[in-house]
């Protein structure tokens, strides 16, 4: 998955947002629409959502969904954006899942940093390979004493050297990320492990401190008050203590997204991360984002999140850098979302008066 822990420092911001039908004390709910409910329907690249859909369908075990890959897949040899609608208005109904939450979208993004294969004056911040005795203990050591003691040092487990602590905390919650080497190309990473502690929230702590109110806490605002107080700041990334170890990804082109939870790379404004309990993943997902900019899109679901929960939550893939961050991190709408399942399988959750 591309991260178990992104968007937590907003975790106060977002929890009622987040919550399960079962925290809410609320039934889940299912409701069949027609295609011409969703709003700007005809107006969207379906041939676009297709060849998403195509890159996850084949890990689909149940016969049902292979047998509607294989079609999908003879669909994009045919070519056509009619041809693509056609495929999802045939073999798909739209289902709006409930579960008594009101629906928010937000988003998330690929971090670029600089860095090295080697350490130097300036890159000095090593992002950490998974050591094998942390595997087998959890929790294992928390964050000061990773960072604090030498049990890191001397045992080859730097992937890379980076130039920016805060950047490099960043990383740990996004999940995976692209590293820009200082002699060329660059390197990427993805999730490869935690040190099993609790996820304690920096943005919730400054607030706690007096420092912001909830509603000014964003990433930009915690790196600017970190940089601006390198003594404090740095105190402050410790009061976390859970601690995420990377993997080198090799098998990735660089033009494809990081990975999803689905093991296969996300899609730049058409793969969403959603909550499993809900929404299969690998599903077609026709979203409505209100807001200021309004989206009408169908995404495909292939990555989840740990502030993901709920049958109406979702986050929002934007893509890798700075720009893209700056987009995921202003993201914070209602609208509504409609999963679409093959036919037998949107029925069988119909009430049975239906």
């Amino acid at each position: 998955m591309i991260s178990t822990l992104r968007d937590v420092f907003r975790a106060a911001a977002l929890a009622g947002a987040a919550m399960t039908a079962s925290d809410a004390g609320a039934e889940t709910t299912y409701k069949m629409l027609d295609f011409s409910q969703l709003d700007g329907w005809e107006q969207d690249n379906h041939a676009a959502a297709l060849k998403v859909f195509l890159e996850t369908c084949m890990d689909l075990k149940d016969q049902d969904w292979q047998n509607l890959c294989a079609v999908a897949q003879s669909q994009v040899q045919a070519g056509g954006a009619a041809g693509a609608r056609s495929f999802f208005e045939l073999f798909f109904r739209p289902v709006m899942i409930e579960d008594g939450t009101p629906a928010l979208f937000t988003g998330y993004f690929e971090p670029e940093l600089d860095g090295s294969r080697y350490r130097s004056s300036r890159y000095r911040y090593p992002v950490y390979k998974m050591p094998p005795e942390a595997k087998r203990s959890s929790p294992w050591l928390p964050r000061r004493a990773i960072l604090n003691s030498d049990v890191m040092q001397g045992r080859g487990l730097e992937i890379a050297w980076v130039d920016d602590p805060v950047e490099l905390f960043f990383l740990q919650i996004q999940g995976s990320g692209r590293i820009r080497l200082n002699g060329g190309g660059s390197v990427r990473v993805g999730y490869g492990g935690a040190n099993g502690h609790p996820y304690r929230s920096i943005g919730t702590e400054m607030v706690r401190r007096g420092i912001y109110n909830a509603h000014q806490v964003s990433a930009q605002v915690i790196k600017s008050w970190v940089r601006r107080n390198p003594v404090d700041g740095h105190e402050l990334l410790l009061h976390n203590p859970s601690y995420v170890f990377f993997r080198e990804i090799r098998k990735i082109r660089p033009s494809k997204g990081p990975l999803g939870a689905m093991n296969r790379s996300v899609t730049t404004l058409r793969s969403l991360a959603v909550d499993p309990k809900f929404t299969p993943l690998g599903a077609p997902v026709w979203m409505e984002k209100d807001g200021e900019t309004k989206m009408r899109r169908l995404m495909i679901a292939q990555d989840t999140g740990s502030a993901i929960k709920g049958a109406q939550r979702a986050d929002v893939f934007y893509g890798t850098g700075d720009e893209a961050g700056q987009a995921a991190g202003r993201l914070r709408d209602p609208g509504r979302m409609v999963v679409l399942l093959p036919i037998q399988r949107a029925f069988a959750l119909l009430p049975d008066e239906f």
